[in-house]
């Protein structure tokens, strides 16, 4: 994967790092260092020693420069990175996607259920990955696999997957920042309330390597919001809620959810006794917002419930 990205330094964006920086960053003659102007655009570490390291990864006026370099108002920056090799043990397998949103940075996937993102023991060939490294190499283009958001293997919905280092280094940094606005669709047991907040702190169950509890003790903090949208009639009641997170811990809905008294139908590790309806745990990624991370543009996407959670929700 190959992208090079252009700037045009100009007086504005001299003074906005120098400003934002809290000190005189300016050299005696005027000017910023490349370096620092790359890091204000989101280039980490990694992508510094990338570029470094890249024949002509760093341009300036059409020349390979350094990163102590400074840079002049009307100068043309230019980056190159350069991706060669893809990533490894992963193999590519063909694999039917929904691509919801695709440029030169970024991809908005909705996953389907019973697919898991990453390869792992004994599930070498049925993930996300495979089915987007296939993507890629079908087209003779090397890609590393950069999945943002996370979702369980039966949890569907939209997903974001950085198409090269820069734009992951910005995407994660902004996960971790909570600049990702994230809404969840779940079908759970019984009448929810209007609106609720839960905060719960969230640690691993003792006895098991995969579950999840609340635990105020161990736990690390977890925050969720939720909405019900429509009471169901049902054999059992049931509720279709909205849920927001604030904060990104595993399982973090489905715990939440069964803590409150309210857990989702289908959730074969926190609720085995309710897979009447669906087979898996009613939740689906619905929409996501965020800035672009190169072009700052203000992005949003949703996707609408997959037929199985239709089929409940059309039940009431």
């Amino acid at each position: 994967m190959n992208r090079t990205l252009s700037w045009e330094i100009t007086e504005n964006m001299i003074d906005e790092q120098t400003a934002g920086s809290g000190r005189s960053i300016r050299h005696a003659g005027g000017g910023l260092t490349v370096e620092q102007f790359l890091r204000s655009q989101g280039c980490s570490h990694h992508v510094l020693t990338h570029l470094k390291r890249t024949e002509c990864g760093i341009l300036q006026n059409g020349e390979w420069a350094y990163t102590n370099q400074y840079l002049r108002c009307g100068d043309l920056l230019q980056i190159r990175l350069i991706e060669e090799t893809s990533s490894p043990n992963i193999v590519p397998v063909p694999m039917e996607l929904d691509i919801v949103y695709e440029d030169e940075d970024l991809m908005v996937v909705n996953k389907a259920s019973d697919t898991p993102i990453h390869p792992s023991v004994n599930n070498y060939e049925n993930t996300l990955a495979n089915g987007i490294m296939y993507h890629f190499a079908s087209k003779d283009i090397p890609f590393v696999f950069r999945c943002i958001n996370r979702l369980d293997r039966d949890t569907s919905g939209l997903l974001i997957i950085a198409k090269h280092m820069l734009s992951g280094a910005i995407l994660s940094e902004m996960s971790a920042s909570r600049l990702i606005h994230r809404e969840y669709l779940a079908i759970t047991e019984g009448f929810l309330p209007p609106t609720g907040t839960i905060n719960a702190p969230i640690a691993r169950a003792e006895d098991s390597a995969i579950m999840r509890c609340v635990d105020p003790e161990r736990g690390e903090t977890a925050i969720t919001h939720y909405r019900c949208l429509k009471h169901i009639d049902s054999t059992s009641p049931l509720s279709l809620a909205s849920v927001c997170l604030e904060t990104g811990r595993t399982h973090q809905i489905r715990v939440h959810m069964k803590h409150i008294g309210h857990p989702l139908i289908g959730d074969f590790l926190y609720h085995p006794t309710s897979m009447q309806l669906i087979t898996r745990q009613a939740l689906h990624s619905h929409s996501l917002s965020f800035s672009h991370p190169v072009t700052g543009e203000a992005l949003a996407f949703t996707c609408d419930m997959p037929e199985d959670m239709r089929r409940v929700v059309q039940i009431g």
